[in-house]
């Protein structure tokens, strides 16, 4: 028996927890009140918003449905506001003025690292996103050689044999569990591009059931080294990750290969300054966590989207065979614009990652509102990106809102910012759009398939909005 992680918080009797929660919220509200108050004479307004529950706060409402959760507290408290979470007190920012303030961070008043330490720090402590400042901008400078352009075209190289051999495997039917599938191939494409592995496939496995137990960890809800629960689990995922990478280093260091382990053992700056073998093993978990969880939501809710939309999916399906090719070179991209459209809508439908924290290590202020020091702060654009008052008809598949005629998300440089922004912007986000438009054009060339008119999408959250039941889908080969 384990402690529920996020993603089992979706059973029917925690939905049951949930309605006896609003239930009793709605009638016995926690008041309003004021984060905290601001200096005299400084000008600021207080943060406005309500603690929740003693103890366990919102934690429960948070955790099982954040996008609800944040909504309803942008219409009541407006872009800025705070409530009670896992026993702290969490600032929430929604609207594209609010996530470009903590974004920019033009003060330094925000520290990403603490930020993300209180989620997932013990599984992913020391990946660049868990860096500040100078030392972040000294790591990001050595591994954007990893993700320059000739590197990328090295890993669609790695890549594309491994996708065709996978799809030509797929047993597929009505009720094909897309969502599933879609991790597995990216899990293996992972072993094979990230850590270019020449493991058994049952020593692949149990790397891949320890990265699975550290991306769980961070969702824990007893955050406690304790039996065999969530958090304990994800700590010996992490163990037992960082054995592996660490026996490799020396053999990595001596190679030549195109994995990016091997081209991170190499990376160096304008400089010539390099990573240390620790550094390695840090950055390679937590890029393992930040591209694959990602990649496998993004891919799999364009399937689902144009599963809905025959339409798209045929004048997706028109480009790709118009390219004339089975499979894609890194600049064929430019060449399936439409593709191009219905993954940045996708992204903004379904954001991989809904949620972005910091923590504030000064006394400052976001939108003339007063924020402590010390203060967690969610930064949400996942919510920015569904609001009526940046997007019209914010729920609808619409790709063609990215078009040149309208390009919609040009309203503000945030209201389209499913990458982040600022100087942790993702340094994998062309990585991550090569690998997803790689395998769908495959996809397209090899298959069809539709969403069953009656079937209603179900949602857990992990690092983002993840479906719950696999995702079934009706596939079929061309």
């Amino acid at each position: 028996m384990s402690v529920p992680s996020t993603a089992e918080l979706t059973t029917t009797a925690t939905k049951t927890l949930q309605r006896v929660l609003a239930k009793a919220t709605s009638l016995y509200p926690s008041p309003d009140a004021p984060l905290a108050e601001p200096p005299a004479g400084s000008g600021l307004k207080p943060v406005m918003g309500s603690a929740g529950f003693p103890v366990i706060g919102t934690t429960i409402e948070a955790l099982a449905d954040p996008l609800a959760n944040t909504m309803k507290r942008f219409e009541k408290y407006g872009p800025v506001s705070w409530s009670g979470v896992l026993g702290m007190n969490l600032v929430t920012l929604v609207g594209p003025d609010a996530v470009e303030a903590a974004w920019m961070n033009r003060e330094k008043a925000f520290s990403s690292e603490q930020g993300w330490e209180v989620m997932i720090g013990p599984f992913f402590r020391r990946g660049i996103m868990l860096m500040d400042f100078g030392e972040h901008m000294h790591h990001r400078r050595i591994m954007q050689q990893a993700f320059a352009k000739p590197r990328l075209e090295g890993y669609l190289d790695l890549m594309t044999p491994h996708i065709e051999k996978s799809l030509a495997q797929w047993q597929v039917g009505d009720g094909f569990p897309m969502y599933t599938k879609t991790k597995e191939l990216l899990l293996s494409l992972a072993s094979e591009v990230f850590v270019g592995s020449s493991l058994s496939r049952d020593e692949n496995h149990e790397l891949e059931q320890a990265f699975e137990a550290a991306v769980r960890g961070g969702q824990a809800m007893l955050r406690r080294d304790v039996g065999n629960f969530t958090w304990a689990r994800g700590l010996r995922g992490r163990e037992r990750l960082q054995e592996y990478f660490r026996s490799e280093i020396a053999a990595r260091r001596a190679g030549d290969a195109d994995d990016l382990f091997t081209v991170l053992c190499h990376s160096e700056d304008d400089e010539g300054n390099t990573f240390s073998d620790e550094d390695v093993v840090n950055h390679m978990i937590f890029v393992m966590m930040a591209a694959h969880d990602t990649s496998t939501i993004a891919l799999s809710m364009l399937t689902y989207f144009l599963g809905r939309d025959p339409h798209w999916q045929q004048r997706l399906r028109d480009e790709s065979l118009a390219l004339g090719k089975p499979t894609l070179d890194y600049d064929d991209q430019d060449a399936l614009p439409s593709l191009d459209l219905a993954f940045k809508e996708t992204l903004r439908l379904n954001a991989p990652v809904g949620m972005l924290f910091r923590k504030s290590i000064e006394d400052t202020e976001i939108l003339g509102h007063y924020i402590p020091s010390g203060t967690l702060v969610a930064i949400h654009p996942w919510a920015t990106m569904l609001r009526e008052e940046w997007w019209p008809e914010p729920t609808k598949f619409d790709p063609d809102r990215f078009s040149p005629e309208r390009r919609e998300d040009k309203v503000h440089r945030f209201a389209w910012s499913p990458f982040g922004g600022g100087a942790h912007k993702c340094i994998g986000l062309y990585f991550g759009g090569m690998e997803v438009k790689s395998i769908m054009h495959q996809l397209l060339l090899n298959f069809e398939w539709s969403v069953p008119d009656d079937y209603e999408l179900s949602l857990e959250y992990g690092t983002g909005p993840t479906p719950a039941d696999g995702l079934p889908i009706d596939f079929r080969r061309r």
